[in-house]
């Protein structure tokens, strides 16, 4: 029960994440202009870039803290924290002086339409304020993650999304705002949620033996390891959001409503994923601590629980898309059109837990070992039958684009699976 134990409060807390994401689809959904819905979707999606691009500040912090954990090294806990939180708030004051470039780029590569390009643009010269604390809370995340610390990293996401929830419905509803709340919204939350995780850093920090060292923080040959491991998941995760990315772009060119559909749809997606990353995320502490013991019983075991768990997520999630998917769109949006193009698209929210839920799960193991090349394998593996799938699906209109996207996701799934089963018969034994 420890995958359990450690999973509750990640699944918890990673669930007001798409929830602070359907509420911004709701608010904005009910505005009477689609626009502003087609605005925040395109906005987001250039933040998927800008900011989850950067996830690896949490992935590799989790599986280095966790393999520390399991060698019983305080100091090396300690210190990868310090190496982590330099390397955000760095890439953090660089994004914001690069903002204009970045948001002209990225927006252009998206493709919108020209009203919802133009309200995306506001939306995210506000939101890119926030870059430093959003990396740094990364880094924070992954350090409380990695030592097995479930209910902090629960406390500092439920604190985030309900200041920025309350945020949205004040900024929007009370005071009449449109996508310039909801940006406004996440920036005063992000550092809401920064100034909570430090406090609650220092007071970890005084259980800990040992100090930061001088050496380990400022010489840049100390930060091998972690740019080893960072490396690899940066370029994975770029991967994996030019998927989101070319997905969303090849929508919005159908128009904006196929635009704000699909936006509602990928919700759904969202919503299953963090729920199956619960499970990863607990395997992610649990495993890095086998491995860095050298403890392949444990390891075994810990795989076992996290499949059973999330194979039984994964089929709930299926049966509440098949039979409560209209009413799920319906509390999304009041937009009639948008309503309607969404629930002939909705077959496909049915299928992808069941293919998507072994790269969740095996993206906790491949973290927790570090074993981080295989992931950004596995990612351009799938492109590479992505991209031609929706070449030649283009004439089934948004129906190709959701069938090239399965495809995606299965190939993904398929090559972690090859991975594992080899490195469970050569190294993991």
């Amino acid at each position: 029960m420890r995958i359990w134990a450690l999973a509750w409060p990640i699944i918890l807390s990673n669930i007001t994440v798409p929830l602070l994401g359907l509420v911004d689809t709701a608010v904005v959904g009910h505005l009477p202009d689609s626009r502003y819905l087609a605005g925040v979707t395109l906005g987001a999606t250039l933040f998927s870039f800008l900011y989850w691009g950067f996830g690896f500040l949490r992935m590799g912090t989790t599986g280095l803290v966790a393999q520390a954990m399991g060698r019983e090294s305080d100091s090396d806990v300690r210190n990868l924290l310090g190496q982590s939180l330099i390397i955000a708030l760095v890439i953090g004051s660089l994004l914001i002086v690069f903002a204009s470039p970045l948001i002209t780029l990225g927006l252009w590569l998206l493709d919108g339409s020209e009203v919802a390009t133009h309200l995306a643009r506001e939306y995210a010269h506000i939101r890119l304020w926030s870059a430093p604390a959003v990396l740094a809370n990364y880094a924070i995340l992954g350090w409380f993650l990695g030592q097995q610390n479930s209910r902090v990293t629960l406390m500092i996401l439920l604190l985030t999304n309900s200041v920025n929830i309350v945020l949205d419905l004040w900024f929007v509803v009370g005071l009449g705002m449109t996508s310039n709340g909801v940006a406004w919204a996440s920036v005063i939350a992000d550092y809401s949620a920064l100034a909570f995780g430090s406090f609650l850093v220092l007071r970890q920090l005084t259980r800990l033996e040992g100090h930061f060292l001088r050496e380990r923080l400022l010489a840049l040959t100390a930060y091998t390891a972690l740019f080893n491991v960072n490396a690899n998941l940066f370029v994975r995760t770029l991967g994996l959001l030019f998927a989101m990315a070319f997905f969303t772009a090849q929508g919005a060119r159908q128009g904006d409503t196929v635009l704000a559909a699909n936006a509602v749809l990928l919700q759904f997606i969202m919503l299953t994923s963090y729920a199956l990353d619960g499970f990863a995320h607990a395997a992610e502490s649990l495993i890095g601590r086998a491995y860095g013991r050298q403890d392949w019983r444990d390891f075994a075991a810990t795989v076992r629980a996290a499949a059973r768990f999330s194979f039984w997520t994964a089929g709930a999630s299926a049966l509440l898309f098949a039979f409560g998917g209209n009413a799920l769109i319906a509390l999304l949006t009041g937009l009639e059109e948008v309503r309607t193009t969404a629930a002939h698209y909705l077959p496909w929210m049915v299928v992808m837990p069941l293919i998507a839920v072994w790269s969740y799960l095996l993206d906790g193991v491949f973290i927790g070992t570090t074993a981080v090349r295989e992931m950004r394998n596995s990612i351009f593996i799938g492109l590479a039958a992505y991209l031609p799938a929706w070449w030649f699906s283009q004439g089934l209109g948004n129906h190709g684009l959701w069938l090239a996207f399965t495809l995606f996701t299965l190939v993904r799934s398929a090559v972690l699976i090859h991975y594992y089963r080899r490195y469970r018969l050569t190294r993991w034994r």
